[in-house]
C-alpha cells in the first residue's frame, strides 16, 4: 500500500466520471459529502463523448436526410438532397457534445466536487492511488483515503473480435464509428442488438448500402419477439439487408474496405465486400488498472464486478460500492439506468434511505428508423415466469396519426390475466422513444388496464394507440374491438 502519511482524505471517492460515476458524485455533493472524483479520460464518459449523445445527434441529422425523402416520394414537395456536408454534420455534433461537456464540468465545480485528472488504482478497501499523464502523478497529491466509502464507475469499451483489429477507417468499433473518415458507401454491420441497429439504420439514411449480421435468430433478441418482427420489417423496407441466424466466417482487408465470407441462416455461405466493417457485438466491463485485488475484490468470469447486496450496489467488501457498466444483469448497461444506481449509491453513502432500482421498470429505447420502446417483461418472459397473461396488440396504423406518419409500428400490452396488473408495454414506431415515459410510470407503480383507461390521450397523436390498446383490454375498446 501507498505510504498513508500524505494521503487527502473524503468522504467519497468515485472513480470514473461517466453517467454513473459523475451522477453519484453530484448527488452525494448535494447531500453535505465531500466527494473526490478521478477520470483519466474526460468527464461523461462514452456516453457523452463516444456514445448516446454523438450518436443521437448524427441519428438526428439522419432524420432530417429521410425526411427530405418522405417530403419528395410521399407529400408532392419537390425537395432533393444535394448533398451531405460530413465536416458541416461533425462539427453540430460536436458543439452538441462540448456544450454538454462543459455543462457536467460546470455542475460538478458549483457542487463543490474535487474532480482530479489521472488512472486511479485501489491501494486497499479505502485507500486510491491516482497517478497522472505520462506516469505523473496527479497534481499535489499522492493518494485518496475515503470515509465513508469508494464507487467503482469506470464503465466498458467495446467487445471486438480475434484477428479483427479495429484500424478506425476500415474495420471499427461503435466507440470510433462516428469519428471514421467520411460516409462509407457500403457497410457491413456485425451485431443486431440496439447499438448495430442504430448504426445500420444511420448508414442506411445516408445513402449506404447496409448489410445487418446478427447471431441469434432475430434482431434485438433481449426484447418481445413481436418488437424484433415489426423493427427487421421496417428495417428491410428501407433497403437494409438483414441477416438473422447468420455468423461471420472470415473477414480480409482490402486497400480499401473489407472482403467478409458470412454464413446465413440457410446455411449458405454469402461474400460481402464493403467500404467498412463496423463491429458491435457488445461491451466489455472495464477493471484494468483498477487493482481489484488491492481492497480485496474479484471480478467474475465475465469482467463484472458482483454486488454482494444489490439494494445498496455494495460489494462483498463494505464500503466499496458499484455503479453502471461494471455491473452485470439484471443492470442493464444503461446510461438512465446508471443514473439511477449513481442517485442510489450516494445516498446510501450519506445514510439516506434509498429505493433499490428495479431494472424491470428502466425504459429500453432504440433510436433507429423505425424506433423501439420498451418497459417491463416480454410476452414470452412473463410466460416463463409463470404469469397468466392477456395480450394485445394494436398496429399505429390503427389511428390517423399513425397513417399521418406511414411508418407503420405497434404498440403491445401484456398483462396479468383477468384484469391484473400491466407486466410489459412494448412500442414500435416513429417517436416511440418519446412516448415510453407513460409504460414506465404504468409498469413501475404495478397499474392495471382499468387505470390507464380511465385517462383520456389527446387526438391525433401516437400516444392515443397506447390508449387505446388499454381501453380495449379493460374491455372498453373503441376503435378496437
Amino acid at each position: 500500500m501507498d505510504d498513508t502519511r500524505d494521503l487527502s482524505t473524503a468522504d467519497v471517492i468515485v472513480i470514473g466520471g461517466g453517467t454513473g460515476g459523475y451522477s453519484t458524485a453530484l448527488r452525494a455533493a448535494a447531500l453535505g459529502l465531500d466527494v473526490v472524483l478521478a477520470e483519466r479520460d474526460k468527464i461523461g464518459g462514452t456516453c457523452l463523448h463516444r456514445g448516446c449523445i454523438p450518436s443521437k445527434a448524427m441519428l438526428h441529422a439522419a432524420e432530417l436526410v429521410d425526411g427530405i425523402a418522405e417530403a419528395r416520394e410521399r407529400w408532392g414537395v419537390k425537395a432533393s438532397l444535394d448533398a451531405v456536408d460530413w465536416p458541416a454534420l461533425v462539427a453540430t455534433r460536436d458543439d452538441i457534445v462540448t456544450r454538454n461537456h462543459r455543462g457536467v464540468e460546470a455542475h460538478l465545480a458549483q457542487a463543490g466536487v474535487r474532480v482530479v485528472r489521472g488512472s486511479a488504482r485501489l491501494t486497499g478497501p479505502r485507500t486510491v492511488h491516482v497517478q497522472g499523464p505520462d506516469g505523473e502523478r496527479a497534481p499535489g497529491v499522492r493518494g485518496f483515503a475515503a470515509r465513508r466509502g469508494i464507487v467503482l464507475a469506470t464503465g466498458s469499451r467495446p467487445r471486438t473480435l480475434p484477428g479483427l483489429e479495429p484500424d478506425g477507417r476500415r474495420v471499427v468499433t461503435s466507440d470510433d464509428a462516428l469519428f471514421a473518415p467520411g460516409l462509407p458507401g457500403s457497410v457491413l454491420v456485425l451485431g443486431g442488438g440496439a447499438i448495430g441497429v442504430e448504426y445500420a439504420s444511420f448508414h442506411r439514411s445516408m445513402g449506404a448500402e447496409v448489410t445487418l449480421v446478427e447471431a441469434a435468430d432475430r434482431l434485438v433478441p433481449l426484447e418481445d419477439a413481436d418488437v424484433s418482427r415489426h423493427l427487421t420489417r421496417g428495417l428491410k423496407k428501407r433497403g437494409i439487408d438483414v441477416q438473422a441466424g447468420a455468423r461471420l466466417l472470415d473477414a480480409e482487408l482490402l486497400e480499401d474496405g473489407v472482403r467478409a465470407r458470412v454464413r446465413t441462416a440457410r446455411g449458405e455461405t454469402r461474400t460481402v465486400e464493403v467500404e467498412r466493417l463496423l463491429v458491435a457485438v457488445g461491451r466489455a466491463p472495464v477493471t484494468d488498472g483498477l487493482d481489484l485485488a488491492a481492497a480485496g475484490l474479484a471480478a467474475d468470469a465475465r469482467g463484472f464486478v458482483e454486488p454482494a447486496d444489490w439494494s445498496r450496489l455494495e460489494t462483498p467488501v463494505g464500503g466499496v460500492h458499484v455503479v453502471g457498466d461494471l455491473l452485470p444483469p439484471p443492470s442493464l448497461g444503461l446510461a438512465h439506468a446508471s443514473f439511477a444506481e449513481g442517485l442510489l449509491v450516494a445516498e446510501t453513502l450519506a445514510g439516506v434511505a434509498a429505493v433499490p432500482v428495479d431494472y424491470a421498470a428502466v425504459p429500453r429505447v432504440t433510436y433507429s428508423s423505425p424506433q423501439t420502446a420498451a418497459v417491463g417483461l416480454s410476452e414470452a418472459e412473463a410466460r416463463a415466469r409463470g404469469y397468466e397473461v392477456a395480450v394485445n396488440t394494436m398496429p399505429l396504423t390503427a389511428v390517423a396519426k399513425g397513417l399521418v406518419h406511414g411508418q407503420g409500428g405497434m404498440v403491445k400490452v401484456v398483462a396479468e390475466a383477468d384484469g391484473g396488473p400491466v407486466l410489459g408495454v412494448h412500442l414500435v414506431g416513429p417517436h416511440v422513444s418519446e412516448m415510453i415515459a407513460e409504460s414506465q410510470l404504468i409498469v413501475g407503480w404495478d397499474a392495471y388496464p382499468s387505470d390507464v383507461a380511465r385517462h383520456i390521450h389527446p387526438h391525433p397523436t401516437l400516444s392515443e394507440a397506447v390508449g387505446e390498446t388499454f381501453l380495449t383490454l379493460a374491455g372498453r375498446g373503441l376503435h378496437q374491438q
